[in-house]
């Protein structure tokens, strides 16, 4: 999608984010910040009860529990947000932007992102809802008849084991330039699901997950984490933007140097980005065969799909 001169903000997400675009572009439509924008945007994803890869009824980890990451960039100034790993509250994003701007941190996991959590004023409640719990104990039984209860072997073990293809993946990825010319990015993720307790992924990992840069773009990135911790990928777009390359060339190229990763993974390995230029070019990329990904900009008066650029990775069969 090549940005039209006359249309100064854009919102664009995953495929799941579409319905979070409309609060997102009230927003930007009103001369609201980027930062706004793409919170407001992931806030509805993980509220959405349908949707078992973000916030509210997430998938649990390997024990039952849901973990949930979550992260903020602001391209203005580069100042970023996380949380990794906090249970018991459903919008992980609204909790990454408070660390944003009130402490002098970027990033805080489990007990500590809960306890700040509720410092901010957020309600804590039961993420594990009886859906989702029926979900997670039916694919645990799938593999291990006997029962977790039973089980007195190592958890790394099981977690092995659980490397469910259907299950394993789920993100969501908003980005928006606003009409003062500034970049947001937002990720929130409940994981790998039956993941091992504590494990975090790419999503709330400024470079890897997310980035943002009013001089040079943003992007957020879904899929495999192990890989794209591994490669640095979303920040190794932005560098080849920085350098001069067109979005669909350093979103390919990025990817396509991710594969002596993702071959250690066959199986699972799966990446799909969504990247912004400062101009407001919007491209998705993904490994798989197909994906669409959603944005909204002037003249639209809804989300509008698109396909995503398929990148090819030899070897590695998921999604093809």
């Amino acid at each position: 999608m090549k940005p039209d001169p006359s249309n100064t903000a854009v919102v664009a997400g995953s495929h799941n984010a579409e319905i979070g675009l409309p609060a997102a572009w009230e927003i930007l439509a009103a001369g609201g910040s980027a930062v706004d924008a793409v919170e407001a945007a992931t806030r509805l994803v993980e509220d959405n009860p349908a949707d078992h890869s973000v916030g509210y009824t997430g998938y649990p980890n390997l024990l039952g529990e849901v973990q949930l990451d979550a992260a903020i960039m602001d391209g203005a100034n580069r100042r970023a947000g996380a949380v990794g790993a906090i249970a018991g509250y459903r919008h992980p994003v609204t909790v990454a932007r408070a660390v944003m701007e009130k402490l002098p941190h970027t990033f805080l996991v489990g007990e500590g992102a809960a306890r700040f959590a509720s410092e901010i004023g957020m309600t804590p409640e039961d993420l594990l809802t009886d859906e989702t719990c029926d979900i997670w104990q039916k694919g645990v039984d799938g593999i291990l008849p006997g029962k977790l209860e039973m089980f007195r072997g190592p958890l790394a073990q099981l977690t092995a084991l659980a490397a469910d293809p259907e299950h394993v993946h789920g993100t969501v990825n908003v980005v928006a330039r606003d009409v003062h010319g500034h970049l947001a990015a937002a990720v929130s993720t409940s994981g790998w699901a039956w993941k091992y307790p504590g494990r975090i992924g790419d999503s709330p990992i400024v470079g890897a997950g997310i980035y943002a840069d009013d001089r040079y773009g943003a992007a957020g990135c879904t899929g495999l984490g192990e890989v794209s911790m591994r490669g640095g990928l979303v920040r190794d777009v932005i560098s080849r933007l920085a350098a001069g390359q067109p979005l669909v060339d350093a979103g390919r190229a990025a990817i396509e140097d991710l594969l002596p990763i993702a071959l250690e993974f066959p199986d699972s390995a799966v990446m799909n980005m969504v990247a912004m230029t400062p101009e407001g070019e919007v491209v998705s990329f993904t490994t798989a065969s197909s994906l669409e990904y959603v944005y909204l900009r002037d003249g639209m008066s809804e989300p509008v799909r698109a396909q995503s650029v398929t990148v090819d990775w030899p070897g590695v069969e998921l999604g093809r």
